[in-house]
């Protein structure tokens, strides 16, 4: 046969053996000729071309001496997970690329985990990880499969510079980074520049050598603290601008057969003070039916985001990739452009908006006994605060109330009925306060307020479960599938350590019944009695399972719920979207319903929306940390009444009565000896004298460092330790501590 270049290049191409390990690899001389059916001294000419094929960098040749293309992938690569995309697929890159042009997108094929449970299998990678994948290319395109994940790849991360010394240094601005990394020589950076860097790998004389890849901002801008925990979390900010075309091209929907003429309902919205937008509204009156007397029917509108937000389109894939909408203390950044959050669905009173509403009737008990969804044009009636609301509930309505008195009076009897039916169902009742960081138009802090809680809150809250309870029993019964939000029980080991814990405050906790909300809440009331209901609710609070989103339904532990949905606020989460579409698919309501493909990816939506959701939580809570840090940065020295919130062997954390702030203790700052860190009755107990800090104590602390570009507050803790004597399955331990450490010299050299 005839040996020649095309001929060669089609068969390493298309032509492979399986090596031991299943994957496919390139063909050796030996595979080639046995394939081309060359023989005899027609090897010796086949020599000759692959040795062409290699010089010309046509053909390489891997560690086997297989054969394959130079500008083909391998068949087993290292590759770093970048991306989820817009179909829900996880997408990763090749951990090394120096062939030109940008690096291939790989789709990995992930198994999942233990069903519908939100747990993952070993193999199962997230973004920011890095693995050992065998690659195969498809029409789809190419597919990688996990053989061995490899921990993180070099991820990106966020830091600020700061100049001391030995001159410029990158200090991350994860909370907790005690290390700082040396600028690559040439960075043009400036102090407290806000900076993306990567460690390059080197080092000089012992210290890491970070590489600059981006300066976004300075710290000294008053409003840095949330960009940087925008930036850290992974937040997408902003919009494409095929995003704002669409977004501005929208239009109100008109009356047709799909949507209802409801402008003369007299829906309300009730909503905090310094809200931009308001996607819910309610009306509710007595039900004049004589089968259902002292009944109530409840409508529950929600703004018709599914009307404007096409399965598909640029404005539905950016939704996704956002996932939700994300609160700072000084900006939110929407999950849809304001065009559609701030306007077309925001249900402004006295304007026509597009809606989505379900009708409730619920008996004199409280009990729903029925319910309808439909498509509809509304006009709210008004617009309240909880506070004006509260006002009209207690019987004193203001100027904006006044004119819904009548209505927010049903609305309230309505409440007060539905109020019983929950009492009843018992959910899971831990009230613990929120606090919001007030700042000036510089994005300084001027105080921390904690935020009221009214019945108008309760309320609201309450018709909104009832209605996002309609969503996921009404779909269910349509056969339809749905992403339910769920919320597992607490896992026994975490209910066995809440039981080993109580003693120590005298309370007890059965193992041998079952943890229900119901046990739950009567623990809280015999903690209430005795001033113990901080220090119980955050325990329990640890028990919990956090909530996440699923195409299978287990039910709502927290809610005592068995079917529950996330409905009602669409502006701001995709899983409502979501459902909304479901249920326009599911009863005939027009357009807008849930596409074909949504179908076959709501388990991708899921972990996906699932994650977004954790970073959100994640930023929100970092940037208040970080201003709450930068509002106490001028009280250094100062003492405050504060409670230990979480005991470890390095040290206390303590929650500040005054403004919330949470900072920490460390263990080597602690007396005169060294403390042991007895996690049953979650406390350190000191090796000697067997003096105590537990769980839940009132302390006095005193400031000793604020770091407001990290979020981080250390303190020192003035208050003694309660006497006690150390347990006797601690003093085994205290033997190999090599001893104590006592003496002023001594503790001032461990400082």
């Amino acid at each position: 046969m005839k040996i020649n270049r095309k001929t060669l290049i089609e068969t390493v191409k298309s032509g492979a053996s399986p090596s031991k390990f299943g994957h496919k690899t390139g063909l050796t001389k030996r595979e080639i000729a046995r394939i081309l059916g060359v023989t005899g001294d027609a090897r010796r000419d086949l020599r000759l071309a692959l040795g062409e094929l290699m010089a010309d960098g046509t053909f390489v040749r891997d560690d086997r001496k297989a054969y394959r293309l130079s500008d083909a992938l391998p068949n087993v690569m290292v590759l770093d997970i970048d991306h989820i995309d817009d179909q829900g697929d996880v997408i990763a890159v090749p951990a090394r690329w120096d062939k030109e042009g940008d690096k291939p997108q790989i789709i990995i094929k992930q198994k999942s985990g233990r069903k519908n449970r939100g747990h993952r299998n070993a193999n199962q990678v997230s973004i920011g990880e890095r693995a050992l994948c065998r690659l195969k290319t498809t029409e789809n395109g190419i597919l990688a499969t996990v053989i061995k994940k490899l921990g993180d790849g070099p991820r990106i991360e966020v830091g600020f510079v700061v100049k001391g010394g030995r001159g410029l240094r990158i200090r991350p601005a994860k909370k907790g980074s005690r290390f700082d990394y040396i600028p690559e020589r040439g960075a043009k950076i400036n102090d407290l520049d806000i900076v993306e860097f990567e460690l390059s790998g080197k080092r000089n004389k012992g210290e890491r050598i970070a590489r600059i890849l981006k300066i976004i901002g300075n710290a000294k801008h008053g409003k840095a603290a949330s960009l940087i925990s925008l930036l850290e979390h992974n937040i997408p900010t902003g919009f494409s601008d095929k995003e704002l075309r669409d977004a501005k091209a929208l239009k109100l929907p008109k009356i047709d057969k799909y949507r209802k003429d409801l402008r003369d309902l007299p829906l309300v919205t009730i909503d905090p003070v310094d809200a931009k937008d308001f996607d819910d509204a309610i009306f509710a009156k007595p039900d004049d039916s004589a089968k259902n007397r002292g009944g109530h029917i409840v409508w529950v509108a929600i703004a018709d985001v599914s009307a404007f937000v096409a399965p598909g389109s640029a404005l539905d894939k950016g939704a996704f990739k956002r996932g939700n909408s994300v609160y700072l203390p000084d900006r939110c950044h929407p999950m849809l452009p304001e065009e559609i959050s701030a306007d077309l669905c925001s249900l402004r009173p006295h304007e026509d908006r597009a809606c989505l509403v379900v009708k409730m009737r619920f008996d004199k008990n409280g009990d729903k006994i029925s319910h309808i969804f439909m498509r509809g044009l509304m006009r709210s009636h008004a617009r309240l605060t909880y506070a004006q609301a509260q006002e009209a509930f207690d019987g004193a309505p203001g100027k904006m109330a006044k004119p819904v008195y009548d209505i927010l009076k049903d609305i309230y009897a309505a409440y007060e009925a539905v109020r019983t039916a929950r009492n009843r169902r018992a959910p899971l009742e831990i009230e613990m306060p929120e606090r919001k960081v007030v700042l000036d138009k510089k994005g300084r802090v001027t105080g921390i307020e904690i935020k009221d809680r009214f019945d108008a809150h309760k309320l609201v809250e309450e018709f909104m479960i009832q209605a996002n309870v309609c969503a996921a029993q009404a779909l269910e019964r349509a056969n339809t599938p749905l992403i339910y939000r769920v919320h597992e029980p607490p896992e026994m080991e975490r209910v066995q350590g809440l039981s080993d814990f109580l003693p120590a405050l005298d309370l007890k906790w059965s193992m041998g019944q079952r943890p229900t909300p119901k046990r739950f809440n009567r623990l809280l009331e015999q903690a209430r009695a005795r001033d113990l209901e901080e220090t119980v609710s955050m325990s329990i609070l640890r028990t919990q399972m956090k909530a996440f989103y699923a195409p299978k339904n287990v039910g709502h532990f927290g809610l005592n719920l068995t079917h529950y949905a996330h409905f009602t606020s669409p502006i701001r989460r995709y899983a409502d979207l979501t459902v909304h579409r479901a249920l326009v698919k599911a009863f005939g309501l027009g357009d807008g319903g849930t596409s074909a493909e949504e179908h076959t990816r709501l388990k991708e939506i899921s972990e996906h929306i699932s994650a977004t959701e954790r970073s959100a939580m994640a930023a929100e809570r970092d940037a208040k940390d970080r201003y709450i840090a930068a509002f106490l940065a001028d009280r250094i020295g100062a003492t405050f009444k504060a409670r230990i919130t979480g005991v470890t062997n390095a040290g206390l954390f303590v929650g500040l009565d005054e403004t919330g702030a949470d900072g920490f203790v460390p263990a080597r700052t602690i007396g005169f000896e060294r403390f042991i860190f007895d996690e049953k009755s979650k406390s350190l107990i000191g090796a000697d004298t067997g003096g105590t800090y537990h769980f839940g104590r009132r302390v006095a602390v005193k400031l000793v460092e604020a770091m407001p570009l990290q979020g981080g507050l250390i303190f020192e803790i003035l208050t003694k330790p309660e006497k006690g004597t150390l347990p006797k399955h601690l003093k085994k331990r205290r033997q190999g501590l090599g001893g104590s450490y006592k003496g002023k010299k001594h503790r001032r050299r461990r400082r």
